[in-house]
């Protein structure tokens, strides 16, 4: 069965538009839940320009679920993880340019830094995922580094206009997550997935392969229209049809 982790950043974001207390996050999250979400997944920035140290603190404190925290190994944001303690951490790169995590973490440049956090994440019993892009070095890097989960970046395949384009991205995709099975690594996935790709990410495979998948902007951009619930109860429904569960 694949989860459904929604990503409640955005909604920190409409909040800040205006520096008023509305909407809630933490609200969302537990509306969230109440539909079907299966996590709740923020990404705490070191700009903060959504999600804040305070609403981390209070989504650690409400959340039902699981919590999956998005970070980069900052040591700001390493120490305010290990302070929380959420269920999953999953390490990105991060850029302060960046209006969105542009591509996959490079295991393999970043390996000693990585080892170092990982290893105070599990002392402190805190899961690790690793957002990567399919690519066979850094899935073998991340078994060696001892993630429990790989999130694979779906940006390129969400961004693919042509047939050919997105033949070519889910092919890339399917080979990673069966590459992190071989591996019994988690497979997951996350980035750009929406209400019109969701379908065909899932159908790739003859079972359902992927452990979860994370959506963020396209449940809250529907929910804008539909509100909240409806958004979320929609998604988890196509995910349920595209992989028989």
């Amino acid at each position: 069965m694949t989860l459904l982790g929604v990503n409640i950043d955005h909604v920190a974001t409409l909040r800040n538009a205006r520096g008023g207390r509305e909407p809630e996050p933490v609200v969302a999250a537990g509306m969230a839940e109440l539909h079907g979400a299966d996590q709740i997944t923020v990404h705490l920035r070191e700009d903060r320009r959504h999600i804040t140290d305070r609403d981390l603190e209070i989504l650690r404190k409400t959340v039902r679920t699981k919590l999956n925290l998005e970070m980069s190994i900052a040591p700001e944001i390493v120490e305010a993880a290990l302070a929380v303690r959420p269920d999953r951490v999953t390490l990105v790169p991060e850029r302060r340019q960046e209006v969105t995590t542009e591509g996959g973490l490079d295991c393999i440049k970043h390996a000693r830094d990585l080892e170092r956090v990982i290893e105070k994440m599990r002392k402190a019993r805190i899961a690790v995922s690793l957002f990567l892009d399919p690519e066979t070095a850094q899935l073998e890097q991340a078994k060696k580094l001892g993630a429990d989960m790989v999130e694979i970046h779906t940006g390129a395949f969400a961004n693919a206009r042509s047939a050919r384009a997105i033949e070519k991205e889910l092919g890339r995709i399917e080979q990673g997550v069966y590459a992190l099975i071989s591996l019994e690594i988690a497979p997951a996935a996350g980035h750009g997935l929406d209400y019109w790709n969701i379908t065909p990410l899932l159908r790739r495979f003859e079972y359902p392969a992927l452990v979860e998948v994370n959506i963020g902007h396209a449940i809250i951009s529907r929910a804008v229209l539909t509100g909240l619930g409806a958004a979320v109860k929609e998604m988890k429904g196509l995910i349920a049809a595209a992989t028989g569960r």
